[in-house]
């Protein structure tokens, strides 16, 4: 049977669930650094190294755990990693050396990355024929576990000291064990191996298209990174607001993210993939140099445009290199969901150095020049279905394949 046109909720509640658990460990990282540098005295590069290491295992080692559960299908990848990044953030707290710390922060991140490829691949596969909107769902989860890092960590260590970190492996594992529960049910979402094959001389890999992609994903990474990062600094440094109001300034970008996550995944549906994504650049270097020529007042508005138009096309790209690639949707996921974006947390640091060097508005303002260049490449991406409409086939080459009997939306 074909693609039901219904997101299969109870499948689609259990992966952004299990996103959000998995992505708690990425957030849980950054709170982490003030106590272990109070209570180990841990140097500022020490602690900016355990960031890193937590970028690199979680983000650039994605398509890896993408190429192996192409070639083989890997549901399990989904609760061990849950549960390995669970058991990492939780022994950080407990390592008694910078050693082990680092070696627990790093298992947390392989954990996070063997996670992210196989659940994306399922949520692509029980979004039926809503494939954009269901990614946003699966997206939201990420962003609400990311969030969700500092306030779970925070209280532990402060009335336990780091010790309390071990107390984050119980969600972890409760939810990892939920996944192994639903497994079997997860599962007959894939393509039968026999649909495969069917589909096997009408699908294509569009590596150029994927490549373009992969360059302006990287690109809005380098800019939402360096807002992350700057956005609180620029306001206390430039714009003379308290630390409270710049943190309530990142908070109001983040939250219009996840909004704006779920509306573009319905516009993207709705009026196709590339258009949102090509509105979404055209709108943020405007939206850029407005933060910048704004008060703080209206520098709260220019944030919510930033974070709503930025973070609006991430499920769409995700969805846009699966259907680039309907034959290595592993790598695609991994490509799209972990390194293009892991580029952008490397490239913060740099950025760090410059801005001690010319001040955070330069920089910010070097940032804006990013998305007019991101927006060159977006637009000589190809319409999901035009290719496929010249092949004879559309949905099987926009990667919809028949599923296997049986299965209930």
């Amino acid at each position: 049977m074909t693609r039901a046109p219904a997101i299969d909720r109870r499948s689609m509640g259990v992966l952004t669930a299990g996103h959000l658990f998995a992505d708690v460990s990425q957030g849980a990282v950054p709170a982490l650094l003030p106590f272990l540098v109070a209570e180990r005295g841990y140097s500022y590069a020490a602690v900016s190294a355990l960031v890193l290491a937590a970028t690199l295992s979680s983000s650039i080692v994605q398509p890896v755990f993408g190429h192996l559960s192409d070639g083989r299908p890997a549901a399990w990848l989904m609760p061990a990693g849950v549960g390995l990044g669970g058991m990492g953030i939780a022994l950080a707290g407990l390592a008694p050396t910078y050693g082990l710390t680092f070696a627990c922060v790093l298992a947390a991140g392989l954990g996070v990355a063997a996670f992210h490829p196989e659940a994306s691949r399922h949520a692509n596969y029980v979004s039926g024929q809503r494939r954009a909107t269901g990614m946003s769902f699966f997206a939201v989860g990420g962003n609400a576990g990311f969030a969700l890092g500092p306030v779970l960590v925070t209280p532990l260590v402060l009335v336990l000291g780091l010790k309390g970190t071990a107390l984050l492996a119980l969600p972890a594992l409760a939810m990892a064990a939920v996944l192994v529960r639903d497994l079997p049910r997860l599962r007959s979402f894939r393509p039968s191996a026999a649909a495969v094959r069917a589909a096997g001389r009408v699908q294509v890999d569009r590596w150029g298209p994927f490549a373009r992609l992969g360059v302006v994903v990287s690109l809005r990474s380098i800019v939402f990174f360096a807002l992350v990062t700057f956005v609180p600094l620029y306001f206390v440094s430039d714009l003379g607001a308290s630390e409270a109001t710049a943190n309530a300034a990142l908070s109001t970008m983040l939250v219009c993210g996840a909004i704006g996550t779920l509306i573009g995944g319905r516009l993207a549906d709705r009026f196709g993939r590339r258009p949102v994504l090509i509105v979404s650049m055209a709108v943020l270097s405007p939206a850029i140099l407005g933060l910048l020529a704004a008060g703080p007042v209206l520098a709260f508005v220019a944030l919510g445009v930033i974070g709503g138009v930025t973070v609006a096309s991430f499920s769409v790209t995700v969805v846009m290199g699966q259907e680039y690639l309907p034959g290595r949707i592993g790598i695609a996921s991994g490509v799209t969901l972990g390194l293009a974006i892991g580029v952008g947390g490397v490239v913060a640091a740099p950025l760090g150095a410059l801005a001690d060097a010319v001040g955070i508005a330069p920089v910010l303002l070097g940032v804006a020049s990013l998305p007019p260049v991101a927006l060159a490449l977006a637009l000589t991406l190809p319409r999901a279905g035009s290719e496929a409409r010249r092949h004879g086939g559309e949905g099987v080459a926009a990667g919809i394949l028949p599923l296997r009997s049986g299965v209930r939306y």
